[in-house]
This record gives structure tokens, C-alpha cells and sequence, in this order.
């Protein structure tokens, strides 16, 4: 006499859920995929952005150039207002305008600026006030990483690419507020490769 009731054989159990298994296997395996994929394109655009926000702060440093010397933390010399290849701790040191004050707190809106190497990160460095002393620590701000090397030259009045900024010591106050005509940045990337941007000087 047949049962009233079919059910599933032991067998076809198995086969269910053999099947159900490599199923979830495959599905783990894309979902794992799609996650690593969406994890590498977030870095990507984290890297673009890093990368553009350094390089617009750079141009943007440059073409507020200000024709403000400094006194130099020892002694009543002036530093220029735009200084290259002078010192050893900074590749790039400048005063430049437009440093936003809405808060109305006491300082100018004439800033100092310094950009250096350190460890394959480009920092730039800035200070609450231009006449400094040498207690006086800078805020400091990573701006850039896995830069395998940063370099500028400036375009003088007679045309020609120099690699430093004054040319030339001197003690005459119209030449310490001297600014070059252009700035060329080359910066070298270890995954983008060479950034090169040409930024007129006003002035």
C-alpha cells in the first residue's frame, strides 16, 4: 500500500544542500570581491583628493605672494618675502595675503609659510606671526604623502630660470620685498609620477 505522505530521501538532502553550500561559497566570494574593489576605488579618490587639495594650497600660497619682509628670529635682519633654495630646513618659504580672519582674533592677514621634506611627506608649515622668534613654534600640516622629491625655480626679471630666490644676499629693503615673475613646482610621486604646474607671481 503507497504512503499517504512523500517526503525527501536522505540523498537528495545531501545534494540540496552540496548545492546551497558551493552557492554561498560563490556569492561569499563576489560579495568579498566587490568589497575589496570598493575599498581600493575609496582609496584611489582619497588619494586624488589629498593630491589636489596639497597642490591647489601650493598655487594658491604663490599667487598671494606679499611683498612683506621679516625680521629673522635673531638679530634685526630681514628675511625677503619669498625665499628658495636659501635654507636648508625649507625648499620653499614665503609671506602671502589673504589668510582668512572671520573670527576677528589679533593677528595680520599677511601669513608665513614654509613648505619642507620629511620622510617622504610634504609638510607646510605656518606661523600666528610674521616677526617670529625662535620659541615661536610654526602649525604644522601634512599636506602630501610618498613624495619621492619636491623642487622650484622662479623665472627673474631678465627671463632665466634660477634655482634660488634672492639671487643674491643683500641688505637693501626693496630687494627683500622683491618677487620673481613665476614659480615652477615640480613635484615627484611615487604612484602618480611628475605634477608640474607654472604659477604666475602678481606683482
Amino acid at each position: 500500500m503507497p504512503s499517504r505522505y512523500a517526503g525527501f530521501t536522505l540523498l537528495e538532502l545531501l545534494v540540496a544542500v552540496a548545492i546551497f553550500s558551493v552557492v554561498g561559497v560563490l556569492a561569499l566570494s563576489g560579495y568579498t570581491q566587490l568589497q575589496k574593489q570598493s575599498e581600493y576605488a575609496e582609496q584611489r579618490l582619497d588619494r586624488t583628493r589629498q593630491v589636489q587639495r596639497a597642490v591647489q594650497t601650493l598655487v594658491q600660497d604663490l599667487e598671494q605672494v606679499e611683498p612683506r619682509a621679516i625680521r629673522e628670529p635673531i638679530g634685526d635682519t630681514r628675511l625677503p618675502s619669498l625665499m628658495l633654495g636659501v635654507t636648508t630646513e625649507y625648499r620653499l618659504e614665503m609671506s602671502r595675503a589673504g589668510w582668512s580672519n572671520t573670527a576677528g582674533l589679533p593677528r595680520p592677514t599677511v601669513q608665513r609659510v614654509g613648505y619642507r621634506m620629511e620622510n617622504l611627506e610634504l609638510w607646510r608649515d605656518h606661523w600666528p606671526v610674521l616677526d617670529r622668534t625662535l620659541a615661536l613654534e610654526p602649525v604644522r600640516e601634512r599636506m602630501l604623502t610618498g613624495v619621492t622629491s619636491i623642487t622650484f625655480r622662479v623665472l627673474d626679471a631678465s627671463r632665466s630660470w634660477v634655482d634660488q630666490w634672492p639671487e643674491a644676499q643683500t641688505t637693501d629693503p626693496a630687494e627683500a620685498r622683491r618677487r620673481p615673475a613665476a614659480v615652477e613646482v615640480i613635484i615627484e610621486l611615487e604612484d602618480w609620477g611628475t605634477i608640474r604646474r607654472l604659477v604666475e607671481v602678481p606683482g
